[in-house]
């Protein structure tokens, strides 16, 4: 984080300050690594503004800011890319022998994906690339409003009876699609005579098929379920008490005839699964082909939405830096952060879970991250006032931050009040997040009156953080199109 003493200074001799101090926030789980917290490393060199106006060197305008916000889209995007070619090679790994190891290797690389990709998602709630990027009848790349990729990416809850086998056990750990209504023979993967082929073709084809939302047949929410299976609990008696695990699927249920020879004591007796059941060998083949299938797909999508930011010849990065754009596209990065802090953070990702008691509606309720999604959201609201972001491979990029904009135009009281809110929902967030890694998942804490009311403080830390969004539009004279507080159904 950018001192706001310093930026005061700078305001004074009207100089747009980079400078960083502070220290870096806590490590995620499972290996992957820290994410830096609201402060950043001391004396990291920071990009370059764009010349300044009216004769001052490096005054902060609405241009620099979104110049350095299509440099970080792009970043985040291709690093969000990067995890998941190395997702997939670890599942065509996984796939090709099913050792336990490279069953661990896959998960892993499942949770380091989900790091970069958490923080774009403050880069939605704007007609861009993520949320409308489409192709025409001249199978060019272009943007239609709801038309993009996220949903084939990130769509959840899904109905996991659509893809594999479930469990079903009533109560809070009902599986979503034990009736399916996209057609009637039972879950893809076992239906080979309705799917004889498992593609990627395949996969795109049934994703929401009959308009049903819940029927998401791609993306890292599937994926996840592959690899985890359903969360139910520890010992396998699937009792309706939530425990402090993930889901359970074991490596057996990816084993064939012909990925388990010679591999000997790696794999056991080598006989595919359905979960404790016994499966014909034809099931675990078809559920490594839509393993990798999906996998695929993410790549493919994500892609695309890299090549549309990519600095110099991504169509929609050269019109983002436009400078008769850069009014629009700098309101459209403050409400793309209030409503990803108030409609979809505090309300769909965190009051309706806790509300009501939902495992089904946490976000990431096979793997338990959850806490990991909701502190990366935060934190790419963070990065975009800050202007900063920092690489997978720990490069850290600054710029020019909404936080210089508000000092520069004179707003610096309004700047400090928004710096503020977001550290109390930063450490709001946190509190969760630490009590996942020391072994109390999301799921479990929505349960219990201590937590839930750590939850409620994150939810009313993030409508409050909003409020303070809503107060820098209307402090720079910039229009959204509806008021950012209220933005759910959901009562916060």
């Amino acid at each position: 984080m950018k001192s706001l003493a310093f930026s005061l200074v700078c305001a004074a001799v009207l100089a747009a300050c980079n400078g960083d101090d502070g220290a870096i926030g806590p490590q995620g789980q499972q290996g992957v690594q820290g994410e830096q917290g609201l402060q950043g490393s001391q004396g990291v060199q920071g990009e370059q503004g764009e010349a300044g106006q009216d004769g001052v060197a490096n005054k902060v305008t609405a241009l620099d800011v979104v110049i350095t916000n299509a440099r970080h889209a792009y970043a985040v995007y291709a690093d969000s890319l990067i995890r998941a070619k190395e997702l997939q090679s670890k599942i065509d790994k996984l796939v090709a022998m099913p050792s336990q190891e490279n069953f661990t290797a896959a998960k892993l690389a499942w949770l380091n994906a989900r790091e970069p990709y958490g923080q774009s998602e403050v880069y939605r709630f704007r007609e861009g690339p993520i949320d409308a990027l489409t192709k025409n009848e001249q199978n060019e790349f272009v943007l239609v409003d709801e038309q993009g990729p996220e949903g084939a990416i990130n769509a959840w809850p899904l109905a996991e009876a659509m893809i594999d086998y479930t469990i079903t056990m009533g109560a809070d750990n009902e599986a979503r699609g034990d009736d399916p209504i996209y057609q009637p023979g039972g879950n893809i993967i076992a239906d080979a005579a309705s799917f004889p082929s498992i593609t990627k073709e395949l996969l795109r084809s049934q994703f929401e098929i009959n308009d049903e939302s819940a029927n998401v047949s791609t993306g890292y929410h599937a994926i996840e379920f592959l690899l985890w299976g359903q969360d139910l609990n520890q010992d396998g008696t699937y009792t309706h008490e939530r425990d402090y695990t993930a889901g359970h699927r074991a490596v057996s249920d990816y084993y064939t005839t012909a990925n388990t020879q010679g591999l000997g004591d790696l794999v056991g007796t080598g006989t595919c699964t359905s979960g404790e059941a016994g499966a014909a060998n034809d099931i675990c083949t078809r559920r490594g082909a839509y393993l990798k299938a999906a996998a695929e797909l993410l790549v493919d999508d994500l892609q695309s939405v890299v090549d549309a930011w990519t600095p110099g010849s991504g169509f929609h990065y050269e019109d983002y830096i436009k400078e008769e754009n850069a009014t629009a596209n700098l309101t459209a990065m403050l409400e793309s952060m209030g409503r990803l802090s108030y409609g979809e953070l505090a309300g769909e990702r965190m009051s309706i879970a806790v509300r009501t008691d939902s495992q089904e509606d946490e976000h990431s309720c096979f793997s338990d991250n959850t806490h990991r999604d909701i502190l990366l959201n935060a934190k790419g609201v963070e990065n975009h006032f800050f202007g900063q972001y920092t690489r997978i491979d720990g490069e850290q990029l600054l710029g020019a931050g909404i936080d210089d904009l508000l000092v520069s135009e004179g707003h610096a009281e309004l700047a400090n009040e928004l710096r503020v809110a977001l550290e109390k929902s930063s450490t709001a967030i946190s509190v969760i997040d630490t009590n996942a890694k020391l072994g109390t998942s999301f799921d479990v804490q929505i349960q219990m009156d201590k937590h839930k009311a750590e939850v409620y403080a994150a939810v009313d830390a993030l409508a409050k953080q909003t409020e303070v969004i809503q107060k820098a539009l209307d402090a720079l004279g910039l229009n959204a199109d509806d008021s950012l507080v209220g933005d759910t159904d959901e009562d916060i």
